[in-house]
Order: C-alpha cells, then sequence, then structure tokens
C-alpha cells in the first residue's frame, strides 16, 4: 500500500449518538493492489490493535474508525462492505476533509463530484481545521525520495 495523499485533520461535532465528544477525521488516499474485501479485514485487524471495542454500541465513542470511502469508481455491495461508503452524502466530516485531497472524484452512484455532495450538504455539523495536530506531517503527497533536485 502506499499513501499518495493525506488530507489534514479536522475536528468534528458527533452525529447520530451526539451526547459524546467531538471526533478527529482526516482521509488518506492510498494506491493498493489489496481487493476491497481483503483491504477492509486489514482494516479492521488493524482497528482491533488500536484498541477498537467490535461489540461497542454503534456510533458510540471509540478510539479509531477506519472506512473505505470509494475504491476507484467500483461499486461493491456486500454482507461486510458497501462501497461507495453509503453515509458519504450526508456526513461534514467525511466531504469537508475529502474535499481537501480530492474534490473532483465522482460517485459512481448519485454521479455528483465530493465538491457537489459537499455544497448540497443536508446537514450543518461544524467541522473545524486543526492545523496543530499532526504538525509536521504535510496533507500534501508524501515527497519523493531520492537526490534533491539542483539549484538553478
Amino acid at each position: 500500500m502506499r499513501l499518495v495523499a493525506m488530507s489534514s485533520v479536522y475536528e468534528t461535532e458527533p452525529m447520530y449518538l451526539e451526547d459524546q465528544d467531538w471526533f478527529l477525521n482526516c482521509v488518506l488516499v492510498v494506491e493498493t493492489d489489496a481487493d476491497p474485501d481483503t483491504l477492509l479485514g486489514w482494516l479492521k485487524e488493524t482497528e482491533r490493535k488500536m484498541g477498537r471495542d467490535e461489540h461497542a454500541a454503534r456510533n458510540a465513542p471509540r478510539e479509531i474508525d477506519l472506512d473505505i470511502l470509494f475504491y476507484g469508481d467500483a461499486v461493491v455491495s456486500g454482507p461486510t462492505l458497501q462501497v461507495p461508503h453509503p453515509g458519504i452524502a450526508e456526513r461534514a466530516f467525511v466531504l469537508v476533509p475529502l474535499n481537501e485531497v480530492r474534490p473532483g472524484i465522482v460517485h459512481p452512484i448519485l454521479r455528483k463530484s465530493v465538491t457537489e455532495l459537499l455544497e448540497e450538504l443536508p446537514t450543518h455539523k461544524r467541522v473545524v481545521k486543526r492545523p496543530d495536530l499532526l504538525s509536521g506531517l504535510s496533507p500534501s503527497p508524501p515527497r519523493q525520495h531520492g537526490p534533491p533536485e539542483a539549484s538553478p
């Protein structure tokens, strides 16, 4: 798996179960040879290793939550995985960071770009950019390794 881009970190109001602390969210864009189900298995194992209680109530506070939002332009509909993620169009905490790194991605079912989905967002939960978090890490694509470019 290779990191292609990373959004800034955002502090976001909880949705659904609102009587809890705000969450931290960001979006990573990666390239992988793993198929969607294999990738999901890796993400769920990572959540478990980081302390996620898989038996906790849905939308309850949690250490980490990793989701597959898009997998190229694929549409996956299975018992454990739906891609694109079914909640994208209603979640500012997803659309704001996704719009930072991939505004032109078109939702293959809704046929709208991330920017269009953000403009049409039915809810207005607060999403606050937190540049102080992960300071020192660039939200842009990682630098290429190798010799430095020559100065003019």
